[in-house]
Parts: structure tokens; sequence; C-alpha cells
């Protein structure tokens, strides 16, 4: 199967991490691409402040100069595990990277590739390279993983914070601190988006892969039962067109027959699913938003689209930054002798997404305050 860019930003960035600092041309080497691809690679990680650029080469962030202001000899270090390092997390890892400097923290990196058997053995990892803390975003895929690959969590010898991830209620990885986006409160901004302008409830078109689709999905479920409404019909599964080209089209087929039954509008995760459905409906004679109002789940690229997408913006940077910060607060409290009956409660920190409109709705788009005269 042929490697996705994200799969190899991950990989990139995984011997950046082993290496401190890679020539690019080294990369394209050890990478098996050509020099362009690889810089092109190095470039767009760069950007979101995944890696830092110099003179043809690129370093892990800080390891040009470890006494670099807001750093000293000694200081913290943290661990962070990661399903990936590009796309939905990219965003997470690069608020925890600032939260951690400016404490004086250094942040070191492993990703999982939603490989959630691989899970435990690289948070050992991030122990034996020296991290005293660690936040993790488990590579689950389905609602049975964490019990079969998660329960080993609450047994680390050191504080952990749950990132983007929400065990079951009372299980053994309900007491552990964890912070996430409130995909439930995502699910409804779309939801009363929609039905204010106009439209019924709209149909759901979503993955399975992964926690934050299993959460789109129940949080659907609970957005339409706040008001009473009823689903147009069941959710359709989607699936990524590059690794299936028939699943993607069945997907897209279903919500054509539902536009012709009458359902005006849809919530599609992720707004990489989106854009390509939009696409292939326009080609069918489905038009957005006149035909269909569609509204994305994630906000990566749904601005990007030829029809801006509306947009679900879960706050992934601040998901990254708050449990940075409630970690060094938790080292601080050990460092300080802290436990026992006075030990500060764990924390269950929910960050509510905004609702970006722009025109897949038909409505006027937002504009920004600064922009506005």
């Amino acid at each position: 199967m042929r490697e996705s860019a994200a799969e190899r930003h991950d990989r990139l960035l995984e011997l950046v991490r082993r290496h401190g600092t890679a020539r690019v041309s080294d990369l394209a080497g050890l990478l098996g691409v050509s020099p362009v691809t690889a810089r092109r690679d190095a470039e767009a990680l760069a950007a979101k402040g995944l890696l830092d650029r110099v003179h043809g080469s690129v370093s892990w962030p800080g390891a040009q100069d470890p006494a670099a202001p807001g750093q000293r000899s000694g200081d913290l270090v943290i661990g962070l595990l990661a399903p990936s390092a590009t796309y939905y997390f990219a965003e997470v890892i690069r608020g925890a990277h600032e939260a951690a400097a400016r404490a004086g923290a250094r942040l070191i990196l492993r990703i999982s590739d939603y490989r959630p058997e691989e899970d435990r053995a690289r948070v050992e990892g991030l122990l034996a390279a020296g991290a005293q803390g660690v936040l993790v975003a488990p590579g689950w895929r389905g609602p049975q993983d964490p019990a079969e690959y998660g329960e080993w969590l609450a047994r680390l010898p050191v504080p952990a914070v749950l990132l983007e991830r929400q065990p079951a209620p009372g299980s053994p990885l309900d007491g552990l601190d964890r912070v996430c986006s409130d995909h439930a409160y995502g699910a409804l901004l779309a939801v009363r988006h929609l039905v204010g302008l106009g439209h019924g409830a709209p149909v759901l078109v979503a993955r399975a892969d992964s926690p934050t689709a299993l959460s789109v999905r129940a949080g659907y479920a609970a957005a339409l039962g706040s008001p009473g409404l009823t689903a147009p019909r069941a959710a359709i599964d989607s699936v990524p067109a590059e690794l299936d080209p028939e699943g993607f089209e069945t997907a897209v087929r279903q919500l054509c027959a539902a536009v012709a039954d009458g359902v005006t509008a849809a919530l599609v995760h992720n707004d990489v699913d989106a854009i390509q459905i939009v696409q292939r409906l326009a080609e069918l004679g489905v038009r957005v938003p006149d035909d269909l109002a569609v509204v994305a789940y994630d906000d990566e690229v749904a601005a990007l689209a030829d029809t801006p997408l509306t947009a679900v913006a879960p706050p992934k940077r601040e998901v990254g930054r708050h449990a940075a910060e409630l970690l060094v607060e938790r080292l601080g409290e050990q460092a300080g002798g802290g436990g026992g009956p006075r030990e500060a409660p764990r924390r269950h920190l929910a960050l509510l997404p905004s609702l970006r409109v722009r025109a897949s709705c038909g409505a006027e788009p937002q504009v920004p305050a600064a922009s506005r005269t």
C-alpha cells in the first residue's frame, strides 16, 4: 500500500527526534523520497512549529540551543505519546510544546501511528528517555481498545494526563487527569446552526475509526435528542477516498439519495472527507450550498475548499497547552512533597469547540472583528 503523506511526516519527525539535527538531503535518502519531497515535507512541519529549519537542515525544537531562554539545565522532561504528528494532532502537539517551553520543560515525542498495541512500549521508551511525566493520546481506534490496550496507563509510576480520550466511566483510566475537546458540544453547534437556517435535522456522514469519530457520532445523537429532532436516516459511514475508493463512492451515492429524498443538510466528519465529498457531489449534480448545506468537523483544511466549508473547530492547540500545564503542575506538587489526603483532586477538563461560519451553508460568513469597518 502506498505510504500517505501523514505517514511519511511521522517517519520524518521520528528520524529528526532521534538524531536531533539532520540534513534534508540525508532525510530524503532515509525516507526513500526525492529531495524536493523531503524539503516540502520539512517546510510543512516547520510551518506547524514541529521542527526548526536552518540552512538546509532541520532540528528537533530546542535541539540547537539547550540553554535557550526559558530553559535551564536540569529542567523538567515531559513525554508525549500521540497517534500522529500531522493533521488533527499537529496542533495538539504544538500547544503542548509551547506550554512546556514556557514552563522551562523539555518535551519529547513518540508516535504510535494508531497502533494501540504499541502504546505501552512507546510510553516506556519515553520514561527510559527521561520523561518525568507523560501526556498520552492512545492510538485507540475502536470502543474495545481502552479495555484491551489501555488499563496499564492507570499503573504508570509517573503522573499522566490523557489527551483527547474519554475512557468508560468507572474504569481504571477514569481516575486519571484528562483534557479533551467536548465533541458533543461541537456536534450540537453544527445541528443548531443548520436548524437555525431553516433546515431539518442534518444527516451525519462520519468515520468510525477513531475516538474522535465515535465521539462525534455520539454527540450527533445527543444533539438531535435535545430539541427532539429525528435523524432523517441512519448515519452514512465515511471512509478515506484514497484508501477505499469504492466505499467512498458508496457513501457519496447514499448522500445523493438522501438529498433526493428531501434532506437539505449534512454534518461531515472530517473536513478532508467533506471537501472530497462536496467535489464528487458537484460531479453528480448536487450543489453546495444550493441543494445541500454542509458543516465539516475538525476545521483543518475546510476553509480551503472551492466553496469554503463551515466547520466545527475543536480547540486542539489549547488542549495540548492545558494538558502540558496540568502535567507540569502535577510534577510540581510531586516535587514539593504532595500526596496523601491533601493531594489535589484529579481533573477532567472539557474544552468547547467553536463554529466557523463560511459559505457552505448559504449563511453570511463570519468576519473577524479586526477586519470589520
